[in-house]
């Protein structure tokens, strides 16, 4: 699987900047003058290699468009669907597309023309000949001027993206706009992400690192979700279903026991249910936050119940404060250990693991009889042992002790 650094990716120029810069490098770079004495076949040659190094020009450049830009199907799957949530997939491979058959086109043109201009039989045919020939090069291209310009588009767009591995111990915060989760990875973290007192602050995925156990993490911050029916959702939410789907990381469902967020309860339950299939086989922890201003026990007995039932299904319930900071350590503590023990347990079950146990054997000898036998050590290796030891005292030198006697006078 392709690992893409997409900040990576060299600048698309639009149709007319491409069709300027390859043309001003032929003029630079190939002969400019056709002399009086030279012999047709000279001249022929002449025009020839004008065709050839245009063509060339806008292969090589073409190519390293289609080379930059990340194959769907070869990178990973989360990022491969949010390319789709964010692009379309469909646009971005029809444009790719066309600029695949730009580029064969473009090297048809030019071989016809050399196979043409080896019968030219004088310096105005051949010449013409030349000018039909980068002519119809530059209209192909004028061609894909809008293909060029989305292209452009998209890769500034994921040059802006966060650096997420998909394949490194993440802890992923999810939940309602406006419930604390920007202020819980800026607690946590060193990303500096705005918080705001709105919904949908936080557009797009924002990631921070920490380090735990001197491992580092990351800490993916997704845009708030609202609970309605997944082709209703839109492409800021789609960022997050999408974070959820494919990362293996360890969940904090972020709940606003306050309901300032403008949510009940018992709409974050409900949200809660409708996207839980997408946590299934991740360690889960409910973030009970905001209990600075109200604590899950002054809650009344039906919202208490909700609580409750996630403790009884054997899901930890952690309150906390983003504001003063209760809970918040204990939070990324137990998140961290049991990601790490899911990692553990993930990696045991695999086939890896009892390929490498098939290798190793370990022979424990049984006793023969009750004889000690202690274990042999040559007097060479011994004296050398003794000689390392630095709280051995050491052998006075005579030079060492008149000293020592001329220095107590």
């Amino acid at each position: 699987m392709a690992l893409y650094n997409f900040k990576k990716i060299m600048v698309v120029p639009t149709a007319k900047d491409f069709i300027d810069i390859t043309l001003s490098k032929t003029q630079r770079k190939t002969p400019t003058v056709v002399h009086k004495h030279y012999q047709i076949h000279r001249i022929r040659h002449f025009y020839m290699r004008k065709v050839k190094f245009t063509q060339q020009n806008y292969h090589d450049r073409l190519t390293q468009i289609l080379t930059d830009f990340p194959k769907l199907d070869d990178i990973h799957p989360f990022y491969a669907d949010l390319m789709n949530v964010l692009y379309d997939k469909d646009h971005y491979k029809l444009a790719l597309g066309q600029i695949n058959i730009a580029k064969n086109l473009i090297d048809n043109v030019a071989k016809d023309y050399v196979r043409l201009m080896k019968y030219g039989d004088s310096l105005y045919r051949c010449k013409q000949l030349k000018r039909a020939a980068l002519g119809r090069m530059c209209t192909i291209l004028k061609r894909q001027k809008s293909s060029l310009e989305y292209l452009e588009q998209v890769r500034q767009h994921l040059s802006r993206l966060p650096t997420i591995d998909p394949n490194t111990r993440t802890l992923l915060l999810c939940g309602y706009p406006n419930v604390g989760k920007s202020s819980f990875i800026n607690k946590v973290t060193r990303a500096d992400v705005d918080v705001q007192p709105y919904a949908f602050t936080t557009k797009s995925l924002f990631v921070g690192h920490m380090d735990y156990r001197y491992l580092r993490w990351q800490v993916v911050d997704t845009p708030g979700i609202l609970d309605h029916p997944l082709e209703e959702r839109n492409t800021i939410e789609m960022q997050a279903i999408t974070a959820l789907a494919h990362l293996r990381a360890a969940v904090l469902y972020v709940m606003d026991v306050s309901e300032q967020c403008g949510h009940t309860l018992q709409e974050q339950l409900e949200l809660f249910n409708s996207i839980r299939p997408l946590f299934t086989n991740k360690p889960l922890i409910i973030v009970a936050n905001k209990c600075d201003v109200k604590k899950i026990t002054e809650l009344s007995e039906e919202n208490q119940k909700i609580f409750a039932d996630f403790t009884a299904e054997g899901i930890l319930v952690i309150e906390t404060s983003t504001l003063t900071e209760e809970g918040v350590m204990q939070v990324k503590t137990e998140a961290c250990d049991r990601l790490l023990a899911t990692r553990v347990e993930t990696k045991m079950k695999g086939k890896k693991v009892h390929d490498v146990l098939n290798r190793l054997h370990l022979a424990m000898p049984t006793k023969r009889d009750e004889k000690e036998r202690p274990a042999f050590i040559p007097e060479g290796a011994l004296m050398r042992r003794k000689a390392m030891e630095v709280d051995a005292p050491k052998r006075k030198l005579v030079r060492l002790v008149v000293m020592w006697s001329w220095g107590r006078r």
